[in-house]
């Protein structure tokens, strides 16, 4: 099987049996009094600390997932991997995929009844690119234009046959949108928002103006649990119905408890360690390679993810299009040793590793002791989401954790996005590798565009711009009751068709 139908046939049997709401029963969600529909509260791995899909947030999974509730898009991924429309009813491309047409669906409006026309797309567009947050880098040379209400082009200088896929992290929002617009904003998509605070709450109700119907949810609330004991203690008492990003050592209890499912599906995700390579300690690529070959990856992931990891060997996650296997980088601390001296490295300037996340953490200390092992110091640095952002782009660290997913499940997104030299999101420069990005988004021959990926990926491994350490399975677990929840293998979970039975 190719990796699209593998995830196509994983993710269709993760939203089965969602749907069918294994374990039925119990009382979470139950409808309030005189009738109303049941609320449901949710509680993921990142917390979302900003509701605009344009800014400086815009990438993060957090102001993804509520993204998807508030705002609609010209398409999204579909649940095999594929393109479907959403705001658009057809596209069509010209001239070589260097123009892209899409038809906007009759009748659609905002949440506040205003209709939503094709200017409002050229005016988020233009909000993307004038803003530069991270989603910027997907469309470096592209225009939008607007012929009519209901028909937007899009011009790019070259070639750009993965538009589609990059188009699925583009979010349409009205026109005048304005300063303080975010607090609470107006959006076309399937749930509006009552509350929000930055890091800690979104509270969100049924659009009943939503295009395809208002979800049956009475009430969806997403909770920031930093803490993993309280999150999963959250979960059994009902005061959460859904988590997801659950460390493998508590899947065990949760399983053997009746009244929750849990179910993990691959992801689109890779443990990712970048190098700044503007450092000058990590120019030298045989210096990024050496300190890889001091971690023993293989042994970490057994002991912390026995079950939802798998030892990596690409830059991006086999479910994503793109992926091409690399050979392994064998664990050897003595050969890392000895090429860190031959290179002139100073082991007594500690390396700052930056991370966020609670349920990393245990991951990052194993990954520092073992560099202690041969003498190379870290500094290790847990940041709340807003910092560790803001220093990411700012280059503000040496070693740079995340778990790096592909929501839109195309190479273009991360390698084209995050690793071209005019990004400079982790210091690396390579002439080479952006001749490659550049030919594999210029095609839209599909075997074409994963060859040259997979010599992007083979530059990219072999140069250690990063550590690639692991494949990650995105495990959920929900209370009884709960059904038609779409497991999401980027962890954004679709709650627009969630129904809560309080039997």
């Amino acid at each position: 099987m190719t990796a699209r139908r593998r995830l196509a046939t994983l993710t269709a049997l993760a939203v089965l049996v969602a749907g069918c709401g294994w374990g039925g029963g119990g009382t979470a969600g139950a409808p309030s009094a005189g009738g109303k529909p049941a609320g449901l509260t949710a509680a993921g791995t990142y917390s979302v600390e900003s509701l605009d899909p344009h800014g400086p947030a815009g990438a993060s999974a957090g102001t993804q997932l509520a993204a998807q509730a508030i705002f609609s898009r010209l398409v999204r991924p579909g649940a095999d991997g594929s393109v479907t429309g959403d705001l658009a009813t057809r596209w069509t491309s010209g001239d070589g995929a260097t123009t892209w047409t899409f038809t906007l669906r009759e009748g659609v409006t905002f949440s506040d009844g205003s209709p939503l026309t094709a200017q409002d797309v050229v005016a988020s567009f233009d909000r993307v690119r004038e803003l530069k947050g991270p989603v910027a880098g997907n469309f470096p040379d592209t225009e939008v234009s607007a012929p009519s209400d209901r028909e937007v082009v899009f011009t790019s200088r070259t070639p750009n046959a993965a538009i589609l896929g990059k188009l699925t992290q583009f979010y349409v929002v009205p026109a005048k949108a304005g300063d303080g617009f975010f607090g609470a904003p107006v959006g076309s998509g399937p749930f509006t928002v009552t509350s929000f605070t930055p890091g800690e709450s979104l509270e969100l109700a049924p659009n009943r103006r939503h295009w395809n119907g208002a979800p049956t949810l009475g009430r969806l609330t997403v909770k920031n649990i930093p803490e993993l004991s309280a999150r999963l203690t959250a979960l059994r008492t009902g005061e959460v119905q859904v988590v997801w990003g659950i460390p493998d050592d508590q899947l065990p209890p949760l399983k053997s408890d009746p009244s929750v499912t849990v179910q993990a599906v691959p992801g689109t995700a890779v443990f990712t360690m970048w190098f700044n390579s503007r450092t000058p300690a990590l120019k030298d690529a045989a210096v990024r390679r050496a300190l890889w070959q001091a971690v023993d990856f293989k042994k970490i992931i057994s002991s912390l993810y026995p079950e939802t990891g798998t030892p990596a060997d690409s830059v991006v996650a086999p479910t994503v299009l793109g992926h091409a296997p690399q050979p392994p980088v064998p664990h050897d601390p003595d050969g890392a040793r000895a090429a860190l001296a031959a290179a002139g490295f100073d082991f007594a300037k500690p390396l700052r590793l930056q991370f966020s996340g609670a349920e990393f953490r245990q991951f990052v200390q194993a990954v520092a002791s073992d560099l202690d092992a041969i003498g190379v110091k870290t500094d290790v640095r847990e940041k709340e989401p807003a910092v560790f952002l803001e220093d990411l782009l700012a280059l503000k660290w040496d070693v740079n954790f995340q778990q790096l997913a592909t929501p839109t499940r195309d190479a273009a997104t991360n390698l084209g996005r995050l690793y071209p030299c005019a990004a400079g999101r982790n210091g690396y420069c390579n002439e080479d590798l952006d001749a490659l990005l550049a030919k594999a988004e210029a095609t839209d021959d599909t075997a074409e565009r994963e060859r040259f990926y997979a010599g992007a990926i083979a530059i990219t491994w072999n140069d250690a711009v990063g550590m690639y350490p692991m494949f990650v399975k995105v495990p959920y677990a929900w209370r009884q009751g709960v059904n038609g929840l779409v497991l999401d293998p980027s962890g954004l979970p679709d709650f627009s068709k969630v129904t809560v039975n309080p039997s």
